[in-house]
């Protein structure tokens, strides 16, 4: 019975960026095959190969060779999960093989006619169809664990030595650029598939959007739950509480809900994690009012003033001004930001409350505003009721609630950006007209809300 408990054993998941060992139930006919060149403590190469599920791993120390002539020594270790096939990163200083692994080569395997494959007495003779191994190889067992790997006789028998090659057959990087590298290490798939038909925005252009703005966008994302919203096909969007990305770079958070289940919420641990998320086709991204860590006491107040359609731009700037009047009689300290949308959205960083205190005060500043101005606004969330007026939407301050992210895009018909503005760029700035293509003159000023987590 195969299984990978050694594996997972060995490892820290919440420190490694290593695959989970997960037994795949697979029924292809063809088997993967990769080798790994991994500079741990002692440089080597990972030959694994494809079997009931796992790939049956080999250390080579020396590498293989492509001369017959050359018996090479393969220990036989754990097994791993397909999974680690994809796997080109570094794993972290005194972590279980601490170094950098590269992707030497990838392809498929299968026995040699007739040949029984018995990785416990061997000998096994096989074909290797890969992109720099190729041809006939066979494994003999010489003592426990042990195997020679030696290249069969073919017209694949050369003179090459392995160490001409020094670049991942994956990316085309070298193992000083991996090191460099691992937190952007992330395979994108579809990258030219259009996600907004207006403009023509690929995944890639998002993805390289979102590698820019991360460092921006991380304080606003740390430790916070997140939900997000996805557009797979470039056409439709599904909003997203529970993820289904098993990402060691994403943390898990167990929420009891009304039904006083737990459930599954997930956050960030780092910018990798939001551009794995990405990969994911998940494109915008919404945010709790509280960390994870202290998940019962929200530290952001939100106001989000969503407009009747076809008020005019005029109203909404006048709505934004009066409620940041009361907010500053208040003395709270408030922060502008574009939706992206019809409106803006007003943040107030706060001192941890409880969820009940923090709705309360948002609920009587809406109704300040509301009493002031009767005819300028409603806290009615029916769109019926909106006639001529402006929705103060207070109600993102409740548990599970979530708002727009900082620096988001949204997806609306162009790749529109909510993006954090000087209040005095109120009257220039419309809520809709910052863009993935035009954001680029924003980033490079002093940012308007440095001083938020103060």
């Amino acid at each position: 019975m195969t299984n990978l408990k050694k594996y997972n054993d060995k490892r820290n998941f919440t420190k490694t960026n290593e695959p989970k060992g997960k037994v795949s139930k697979t029924k292809k006919k063809t088997l993967k095959y990769v080798i790994q060149h991994h500079l741990a403590r002692k440089d080597h190469y990972d030959l694994r190969l494809e079997y009931n599920g796992v790939f049956v791993s080999f250390a080579v120390p020396k590498g293989p060779s492509f001369d017959p002539k050359d018996k090479r020594l393969a220990v036989k270790v754990e097994d791993h999960p397909l999974s680690y096939g994809n796997f080109e990163g570094t794993i972290p200083k005194g972590e279980y093989g601490a170094g950098t692994v590269m992707l030497f080569d990838t392809g498929t395997w299968r026995p040699i006619k007739d040949t029984k494959v018995n990785f416990k007495n061997g000998p096994i003779k096989f074909y290797i169809h890969g992109k720099r191994l190729q041809g006939a190889w066979a494994l003999v067992p010489f003592k426990d664990e042990k195997y020679l790997l030696i290249k069969e006789k073919d017209e694949f028998v050369n003179k090459n030595n392995i160490n001409k090659y020094k670049t991942s057959i994956k990316t085309g990087r070298t193992m000083k650029e991996i090191s460099d590298n691992a937190p952007e290490d992330i395979e994108l798939t579809s990258p030219d598939k259009i996600i907004f038909k207006n403009g023509k925005v690929t995944k890639k252009d998002i993805y390289d959007y979102y590698k820019k703005v991360s460092k921006y966008m991380m304080p606003y994302l740390d430790n916070r739950i997140i939900s997000t919203v996805r557009r797979p096909d470039g056409e439709d969007n599904f909003f997203m509480k529970h993820l289904n990305n098993e990402s060691k770079n994403l943390g898990i958070k167990k929420i009891r809900n009304k039904e006083d289940e737990n459930s599954d919420y997930y956050y960030f641990k780092n910018a990798t994690g939001l551009l794995e998320e990405v990969q994911m086709n998940s494109f915008e991204f919404h945010i709790w009012g509280a960390k994870q860590n202290k998940i019962n006491n929200p530290d952001i107040l939100v106001f989000d003033l969503d407009p009747d359609e076809g008020l005019s731009l005029a109203k909404v700037r006048r709505g934004v001004k009066d409620l940041k009047q009361i907010l500053d009689k208040l003395k709270l300290t408030s922060y502008l930001k574009t939706s992206g949308g019809k409106g803006y959205h007003i943040y107030v960083p706060i001192n941890s409350v409880s969820w009940k205190k923090l709705e309360k005060i948002a609920k009587d500043v809406a109704n300040i505003l509301l009493e002031t101005y009767p005819d300028r606004y409603t806290i009615n969330m029916r769109k019926e009721n909106r006639k001529g007026k402006i929705f103060i939407d207070y109600f993102r301050n409740k548990k599970g609630a979530t708002s727009v992210c900082p620096y988001s895009l949204r997806l609306k018909d162009k790749a529109t950006v909510s993006l954090p503005i000087k209040w005095s760029e109120l009257d220039k700035i419309k809520p809709d007209s910052i863009t993935i293509k035009n954001i680029d003159k924003y980033l490079k000023r002093k940012d308007p809300w440095a001083s938020f987590f103060n």
